[in-house]
């Protein structure tokens, strides 16, 4: 154990790179719960949502300690995804950690790897729960060794935001592959000079989004021997970038710079300056009430499959907790409760994680009158996740610098690729 936890202390690094799929929270902290009295068991739990996203979660934690009177869970806002993993790394030697945590779940492994999150399955084999209860296209970061060690929670996915007015008037069909993507994203260019009233595509800088690329085109961001990325050898990175980089040299795509990327691009969709957008399915409830033309979602486009990576978190039970009975007792109350995860997920636009949720007449309902919603959650059906391995947090801040050369840079592709595979072959290697 403590070999593990030091290794686990030595992969704290420069996070704050690595804050992106479209869920971290950078909102101010939101109220958390005062400490419990009179004999509670206290069950402390860390999470990553602020400002309304925080409301939402001191709500649901209210409703959970008025209906368990012997428990008192009192919620912590820690700061961004990136900035939860830098506290736990400290807090677990120190024995200081929460009972409960919200964990990014490209960083589960990490913890998973140095034995401190509890294995869940005996917990779940006492409610009944198993593993087929969850929807499967969320489960990619719950078991490693053998143990489930998360349970998914505020989760979503990439999906293709689209001004369907801006089409409708051009007559323009809905893109579903990339060949008719670049069509219609090229045909809604407005030049104005040498600048451009008008781009087609949009996305915030994130490996996110180039990585459900490299998923479409059937590769993978690391190998089945873990010794390598998984989309070199095979030509589909250059396949991917040539592809952005002739987007963006006729202005078709408009690539933000780095910071502040994700509300750059969403306000220039909003504004009608991009007609398509690649972002998160957490942005849906923002468009839906603030756009004034008609916005509907649709599944990323496919090149040679339909593929998206899921991104968010889950939840998990650290293993050095005191109260791991009352810790379980809410999170199961997350897992099966309507008044729990699920109105959480109905208030925030997260998709449903549950089968049972999924089928209960609440979702129903709100898919019936947000459609949007629906596409969502039917695009589960393609989600994978390939970046799975202990050296991801270096290998993808390295893969972040190769994306900046490329796209902004215009360094040549192949050898920014083969540097950057260099690098990740000996971060994955421990040397």
């Amino acid at each position: 154990m403590k070999k593990k936890v030091s290794v686990l202390l030595a992969c704290t690094m420069a996070l704050g790179a690595l804050a992106g799929c479209g869920d971290s929270q950078s909102e101010k902290p939101s109220a958390g719960g005062n400490a419990a009295g009179g004999g509670k068991v206290t069950v402390e739990y860390w999470h990553s949502m602020g400002g309304k996203n925080g409301e939402y979660i001191d709500a649901m934690i209210k409703r959970f300690n008025e209906t368990h009177p012997n428990i008192e869970v009192v919620g912590t806002f820690q700061g961004a995804y990136d900035e939860v993993v830098t506290k736990l790394q400290q807090a677990i030697p120190a024995k200081t950690a929460p009972d409960v945590t919200m964990l990014e779940r490209s960083y589960v492994q990490l913890f998973a790897d140095a034995d401190v999150l509890e294995d869940l399955t005996p917990f779940m084999k006492k409610s009944n729960l198993s593993s087929n209860d969850f929807v499967s296209g969320l489960m990619g970061h719950s078991t490693f060794d053998k143990k489930l060690v998360t349970l998914p929670f505020n989760r979503s996915t990439p999906i293709m935001h689209v001004n369907k007015t801006m089409l409708d008037e051009m007559g323009l069909k809905v893109p579903t592959n990339w060949d008719e993507l670049k069509q219609v994203a090229n045909a809604l260019v407005i030049k104005d000079g040498s600048s451009f009233k008008r781009q087609g595509l949009s996305m915030p800088f994130d490996d996110w989004y180039v990585l459900a690329m490299i998923t479409q085109s059937k590769g993978k961001y690391f190998n089945d021997q873990g010794t390598s990325i998984g989309f070199y050898d095979n030509g589909v990175g250059v396949k991917v970038f040539n592809y952005l980089k002739d987007l963006q040299k006729s202005g078709a795509l408009y690539y933000p710079a780095a910071k502040d990327s994700g509300n750059i691009v969403g306000q220039m969709f909003m504004d009608g300056k991009i007609g398509l957008l690649f972002e998160s399915t957490g942005n849906i409830g923002k468009f839906s009430q603030t756009v004034k033309f008609n916005y509907v979602t649709a599944y990323l486009p496919k090149n040679d499959v339909y593929a998206n990576p899921t991104g968010g978190a889950n939840v998990a039970m650290l293993s050095g907790s005191k109260h791991k009975d009352a810790a379980w007792e809410f999170i199961n109350w997350l897992m099966t409760d309507p008044k729990g995860g699920q109105q959480f997920i109905i208030d925030t636009g997260y998709l449903p994680f549950t089968k049972k949720m999924v089928e209960s007449p609440e979702m129903k309902a709100l898919f019936a009158k947000e459609p949007n919603r629906k596409v969502a959650y039917d695009q589960l059906q393609y989600g994978i996740d390939t970046n799975k391995h202990l050296a991801w947090p270096g290998v993808n801040q390295e893969f972040r610098k190769a994306m900046q050369a490329i796209m902004y840079d215009n360094n040549d592709i192949q050898a920014t690729l083969t540097t950057f595979k260099k690098e990740a072959e000996r971060l994955m290697s421990g040397k």
